[in-house]
């Protein structure tokens, strides 16, 4: 996860909507069925796919009412505890 693609998709979150990114998510889910991609392929799919999610839990923190600095620091702060354990 990148925390500056995660803030500029929230940031794209708050100008439009959430539905967008919750159906590009749906279609690079969708995208991953496919059998020919490479391994490499699929990496950069997740990994787009990863930072969507979070900046839709960024935002879900934002609108509980969090600051932006807030929620990107506790969101990141909460990925990173759960990869130590």
């Amino acid at each position: 996860m990148k925390l500056p693609v995660i803030k500029h998709l929230t940031q794209f979150i708050e100008e439009n909507d959430q539905d967008y990114l919750i159906e590009t998510i749906e279609v690079l889910e969708n995208l991953t069925e496919v059998p020919s991609l490479k391994d490499e392929e699929l990496d950069v799919i997740g990994e787009l796919i990863s930072n969507m999610y979070g900046a839709l839990e960024v935002q879900k923190l934002i609108k509980e009412g969090a600051t932006q600095k807030e929620a990107l620091n506790g969101f990141m702060k909460r990925v990173l505890g759960s990869i130590d354990k």
